[in-house]
């Protein structure tokens, strides 16, 4: 392996920039430790889940610098990056990877507001008197 890999991961409105290189499982989150970044427990488990489906949670150190969004978002996106990044480090993590669906790049987004609705779907109360 080179120096360093990256990858970029997208979820919502957050984009999360990855850098992968070797060294003793190091996660930096906009320059805070990923647990103090990422209180909650579940999406502490969303960023280290590539690492355990490939059984490499202690090979490589990663730094993540990630904007927009909430923090689901912002650790979907940054799971997606790692994913990305282990696959251009070893291909043979690819298939693992894949099965579990962390490949994917989640499409759905936020449905914009219509006009004449309260909402992008809500309507106004309607009153028939």
């Amino acid at each position: 392996m080179e120096k360093q890999k990256n990858a970029v991961g997208r979820r919502k409105e957050a984009v999360a920039r990855v850098y992968l290189s070797k060294g003793t499982g190091d996660i930096k989150v906009n320059d805070k430790e990923y647990k103090s970044y990422f209180t909650l427990i579940y999406l502490q488990n969303q960023v280290e889940l590539p690492l355990k489906t490939v059984e490499a949670v202690d090979q490589y150190d990663i730094i993540v610098n990630v904007q927009g969004g909430g923090p689901k978002g912002q650790a979907e996106a940054i799971k997606l990056g790692i994913a990305r990044a282990l696959c251009e480090v070893n291909g043979d993590f690819r298939p693992a990877l894949k099965k579990q669906g962390l490949l994917r790049r989640d499409p759905r987004v936020v449905e914009r507001k219509k006009f004449g609705k309260a909402k992008a779907r809500r309507s106004f109360q309607f009153s028939k008197r």
